[in-house]
């Protein structure tokens, strides 16, 4: 499909502040990690690729083109960018998937005349529970 380490090798990393509630240690610590990648200067992509992924990833991707993805979500910086190298990694495999199209089976007959025996049953038996009609 791709090389994984070519790839890995075009993503950009920046490391920031975590947000949120922390001691006096997360103010000066930097373990957010902010990953990038230039879907148009891509070299490892081929134009079929590149062009699934603009299609599939639209909504994740800025005007110019850029990937972005953030993880916070432990202490340690170096295992923040694994994290969103896998995430990145497995988000490409998913989007790169061509999925199966599928071919709409035909009604068997045999399944049609149950279908209508069983409906015919059913209304045999409801006129079968009616009063009478003595006129």
């Amino acid at each position: 499909m791709f090389d994984k380490e070519n790839i890995i090798k075009e993503l950009n990393f920046k490391a920031i502040r975590s947000s949120g509630s922390g001691g006096q240690h997360v103010n000066k610590v930097a373990s957010k990690i902010e990953l990038s990648f230039d879907l148009n200067a891509s070299l490892v992509l081929s134009d079929l690729h590149k062009e699934r992924l603009f299609k599939k990833l639209e909504n994740r991707l800025t005007k110019d083109g850029l990937l972005i993805l953030f993880c916070d979500e432990s202490r340690s910086q170096h295992k923040n960018k694994t994290l969103a190298i896998s995430r990145f990694l497995d988000l490409l495999e998913q989007a790169l998937k061509v999925r199966k199209r599928r071919i709409p089976t035909k009604i068997p007959k045999s399944v049609i005349k149950k279908r209508l025996k069983s409906k015919k049953q059913l209304s045999d038996k409801k006129v079968n529970r009616r009063k009478p009609d003595w006129d």
